[in-house]
């Protein structure tokens, strides 16, 4: 059997917010896995908060808080910089978990209007009352982290958040938080990820429409330089599968396209070394311990007695045990226990019991001390004697025990 090819990453183009890559000699499970991973598996920081004081703009104050939450926002080395709020000690929010953002504009200008952006963000030392633990988070951090990107860098264009008037004025406290985009896609690090696979479709995964010719109707990609044309006479392969993927990872800018690739082959990375490790790992059982209520290794009682029937052991519902008593039945051996924790086997009753019910008594109620017989829930008395005491509501000429309603004043079920 010949040995599998190892996978191999050639990056075809580089630039500030994107990379175009070759993922070969993988299946395509795994390069899906790597695309969902970097879209939505790799924390960073977003407007999460919105605190806004005057807003007398055209917009609501939903409007703008959603909007300041889509901006993106530096987020280098987002692992180490900044905490999770759930795993803060603090009680709202601190300089561990948090960024603070302030936007305060008003336009004074008559007959003009301003541009609300990105650019008029500004950090703000100010937190919430109090702070978490003191951690190493502030020191890791980058320059700039928790900005806008490309904040008053004059070859970016800033993001639009509103257009305000003459005496309109808007004043916001923001706070940023680290989040993941399976939570809230304002957290993804990534505008767009894609991968092509077979250009020439020798495959036939793709069904393509055509009105006159299918070649002329649908152009290649470029990635078809990369393989070989199929011929029209070339038998097909129905077993072949894709091993060869173009993929091409666009981000918005918090985060570069060197370090979403790579964290997010290391996130992937962890996913699949957890899994193998909750495989080898068996399921804890619980409930076996050597206690008083837990049963031997020998299937006895811990006092060394006989054990009683229950779900899964010697009988079950509606099973008869030749030595042991049926959970609804009756059992052919009236001498010992049975149903739901009965009493063990050996008492001086020596007589079946359901439902946890003392060592005398049937039905649903205790029996006069001294009684011969009893029954469980329904079924027929397995004495032979005429007053024996019978299953659930059934009549009897005796004073012996009966079930629900039963005309007996001495004892029975509910009438006791």
């Amino acid at each position: 059997m010949a040995q599998e090819a190892e996978p191999v990453v050639r990056i075809r183009e580089l630039k500030k917010d994107r990379v175009n890559f070759v993922l070969e000699n993988v299946d395509m499970a795994l390069a899906n896995s790597v695309r969902r991973v970097c879209m939505a598996d790799l924390p960073t920081v977003a407007i999460d908060l919105v605190e806004i004081d005057t807003n007398t703009s055209y917009l609501s104050d939903e409007f703008i808080a959603h909007r300041l939450g889509m901006i993106p926002l530096l987020s280098t080395n987002c692992d180490d910089s900044i905490r999770y709020t759930r795993d803060c000690t603090c009680s709202s929010y601190c300089a561990y978990c948090s960024v603070v953002l302030t936007l305060q504009i008003k336009c004074e200008t008559q007959f003009a209007k301003i541009d609300v952006t990105s650019n008029h963000l500004e950090p703000s030392a100010t937190y919430g009352v109090d702070e978490g633990d003191a951690g190493e988070e502030l020191g890791k951090r980058v320059e700039g982290f928790g900005l806008p990107v490309g904040k008053d860098d004059p070859l970016t264009q800033p993001i639009l958040i509103c257009r305000i008037g003459n005496g309109q004025e808007i004043k916001a406290r923001c706070i940023a938080k680290k989040g993941l985009a399976k939570e809230h896609a304002k957290w993804s690090p990534c505008s767009a990820v894609g991968f092509e696979y077979d250009p020439y479709n020798k495959l036939r995964h793709t069904s393509y429409w055509y009105e006159q010719d299918e070649k002329s109707e649908w152009p290649l990609s470029e990635n078809a330089k990369e393989e070989e044309p199929s011929r029209d006479d070339e038998p097909f392969d129905f077993t072949a599968k894709p091993n060869k993927f173009y993929m091409q990872v666009e981000t918005v800018g918090s985060l570069t396209p060197q370090e979403v690739v790579m964290r997010g082959l290391s996130e992937l990375q962890t996913k699949l070394a957890s899994l193998i490790v909750g495989l080898k790992s068996g399921p804890e059982l619980d409930g076996l311990q050597n206690d008083n209520h837990s049963l031997q290794p020998n299937g006895s009682q811990p006092n060394g007695a006989p054990a009683a029937a229950t779900w899964g052991n010697q009988t079950s519902w509606g099973n008869a045990s030749p030595r042991a008593g049926g959970g609804w039945s009756p059992s052919a051996v009236a001498a010992t226990t049975n149903a739901w924790g009965g009493s063990p086997a050996g008492s001086a009753a020596r007589r079946t019991n359901a439902w946890g019910s003392p060592p005398v008594g049937n039905s649903w109620g205790p029996t006069p001390a001294g009684s011969t017989t009893g029954s469980t829930w329904g079924s027929p008395s397995n004495s032979n004697n005429p007053p024996a005491a019978t299953g659930w509501g059934s009549p009897s000429n005796n004073a012996a025990a009966t079930g629900w309603g039963s005309p007996s004043t001495q004892a029975g079920g509910w009438n006791v």
